[in-house]
C-alpha cells in the first residue's frame, strides 16, 4: 500500500510566499466557482486558488488567500486519486491504515472524530485529526471513499488554532464534492 497521507501531509503543509489577503471567509454559493472533471465535481470561493498541477500526486488543491501580512500558510483543501490496483483494500482497511499512518507520520498527532457517513448512495468516512508538522501545528479534515479500486482522500489542512474560524467554509468545499 503506497504511502498516501506522506504527500497529502507534506503537501498540505507548504508555507506560501503570496500576498493576497483574505477579507473573510465566503458564505454564499452565488460566490463561488466549481472544478469539474471527468470522474469528480467540487465548488470553491472565487476567492481562493486553484492548483492543478500535480504536485505530490494531488489531482488539486485549492488555497485560501492568506489573512494578514503576517500570515505564512494557506489552509487548503486538496484530493488524491489513489489507484489501488488489484489489491483488495475496500473502505475499512483503508481507513485503518491511513489512521495508522497519522499516528506514525504526523508528530504529536490526536484522533478526534472517525466516522461512517452515508450520503446519498455514497459511503464515505470522515477523520478529524490534528498534528504537529515542522513549526505547524495544523487540524486536518478528511474524507475517504473507495469507489472502482479507487481510493479517493479529500483533505481540508488548517492552522489548529484558525480550524474554527475556517471550518464552515472547508466543509462546504468538502460536502460539494461530488464523485461521478
Amino acid at each position: 500500500m503506497i504511502k498516501i497521507l506522506t504527500a497529502i501531509i507534506y503537501f498540505s503543509i507548504l508555507p506560501s510566499g503570496q500576498t493576497s489577503l483574505n477579507p473573510a471567509p465566503e458564505n454564499t454559493r452565488s460566490e463561488w466557482k466549481t472544478l469539474v472533471q471527468s470522474n469528480y465535481s467540487i465548488e470553491y470561493p472565487s476567492t481562493w486558488e486553484l492548483n492543478k498541477g500535480g504536485q505530490m500526486g494531488t489531482s488539486f488543491i485549492l488555497f485560501s488567500p492568506l489573512d494578514s501580512e503576517k500570515d505564512t500558510f494557506k489552509e487548503n483543501v486538496n484530493l488524491m486519486v489513489q489507484d489501488l490496483g488489484k489489491e483488495k483494500i475496500d473502505l475499512n482497511r483503508y481507513t485503518e491504515i491511513s489512521e495508522g499512518q497519522i499516528k506514525t507520520l504526523l508528530t504529536n498527532s490526536d484522533l478526534i472524530e472517525s466516522k461512517r457517513i452515508k450520503k446519498s448512495n455514497a459511503e464515505f468516512h470522515k477523520l478529524i485529526y490534528t498534528g504537529d508538522q515542522g513549526v505547524f501545528h495544523l487540524k486536518f479534515e478528511q474524507y475517504y471513499w473507495v469507489i472502482d479500486s479507487k481510493a479517493y482522500v479529500l483533505t481540508f489542512t488548517s492552522e489548529e488554532e484558525k480550524f474554527a474560524t475556517y471550518s464552515e467554509t472547508g466543509e462546504k468545499i468538502l460536502n460539494s464534492f461530488s464523485i461521478k
